[in-house]
């Protein structure tokens, strides 16, 4: 178990290392100015020359990736300019919103993870609970509701859907207050109240697309071999779908599920946009926007490194549900 752990991980740290300079030379090696970009607003040539000169634009490309990296690393001087010393993990300096990134992403990030976690909690348990209870009562009313919720979840899309939800429960009923962010440490009731039109809209669009997926894959566990024969040996039930059934086919769910929380988490742009909450998505968009490199290259960083990091998780889930992945 220790040698796949140790696989999976440097494999992580190379994918994030390759995007890393991707994505640096992505926004830095491109024939054109970045500075336009990142110093929009009041810049005369002499301001923009100064700006070149703090981020270290003269300097060979190595050597500017090389800074940006100890900053990451190790933290870096910004210059008096720019609130001196930035602390690791260093971002950069964002000249659009005059402060650096790091604040940025700690103020927004928060927000996002407040959204995906809960949202994704919800999302798994209806999902699966669904799609087992489709499968074990196939034929049945409990069937045919579950594939018409399923349905009715994957034609949908999350902008009507919250906006139904609003209309309903903040404008016409006032049983919710405005969508909105608190931090969950100063007041959990206001935090869960500002963010469950946003859970049971994420949850109901998600967990119609895994009910259908855990239906089609627990019918077929079902049908295998080693299930009739715990059946055979006088196994309960609840032991065969629950220990033996479920065990087995659930391994595409943790997939699916790696690949959606990682990229949700990189930013969920729609949800955030149609709550009106400010989270990594909507800070992306309005940073391409206003041509906010900084800004990008962090949102950028830090959807990698979800995306990644979930991937990583979901090999620790095989390795734990079926040990035979441990041989690969």
């Amino acid at each position: 178990m220790l040698r796949f752990l140790v696989k999976r991980i440097l494999s992580a740290v190379l994918t994030l290392f390759a995007v890393t300079v991707l994505t640096f030379l992505m926004f830095f090696a491109l024939p054109r100015d970045p500075v336009t970009g990142m110093c929009p607003k009041n810049c005369n040539p002499e301001r923009l020359e100064r700006v070149r000169q703090e981020l270290g634009l003269r300097d060979p490309l190595v050597s500017q990736y090389a800074g940006y990296m100890k900053g990451i690393v190790t933290g870096r001087d910004l210059g008096s300019a720019q609130g001196g010393r930035c602390d690791a993990p260093c971002l950069g300096w964002s000249y659009v919103n005059n402060e650096a990134v790091t604040d940025t992403m700690a103020r927004v990030l928060p927000v996002t993870l407040s959204i995906v976690i809960p949202a994704a909690i919800l999302w798994l348990l209806l999902g699966v609970g669904l799609g087992m209870l489709s499968a074990l009562r196939r034929g049945t009313w409990l069937d045919r509701v579950a594939i018409g919720f399923s349905l009715a979840g994957a034609s949908m899309q999350l902008y009507f859907v919250g906006a139904v939800l609003l209309l309903v429960f903040v404008y016409t009923l006032r049983w919710l207050p405005v969508p909105g962010y608190t931090s969950l440490f100063d007041d959990p009731v206001r935090w869960a109240s500002g963010l469950v039109l946003a859970w049971v809209s994420l949850a109901f669009l998600f967990s119609a697309i895994y009910a259908r997926l855990f239906r089609a894959q627990m019918l077929e566990t079902l049908s295998e071999d080693f299930v009739r024969t715990a059946r055979a040996k006088g196994l309960t039930r609840t032991r065969v779908y629950g220990r033996h059934a479920l065990r087995a086919a659930i391994t595409p769910v943790v997939t699916v599920a790696g690949l959606d929380v990682g990229a949700a988490l990189g930013g969920t742009v729609i949800t955030e946009t149609t709550f009106g909450i400010r989270g990594l998505g909507r800070t992306a968009v309005d940073a391409v926007r206003a041509g906010d490199l900084p800004t990008i290259m962090a949102t950028v960083l830090i959807a990698a490194v979800f995306v990644v990091l979930a991937n990583v998780l979901v090999d620790l889930l095989y390795a734990a549900i079926d040990p035979r992945v441990r041989l690969g």
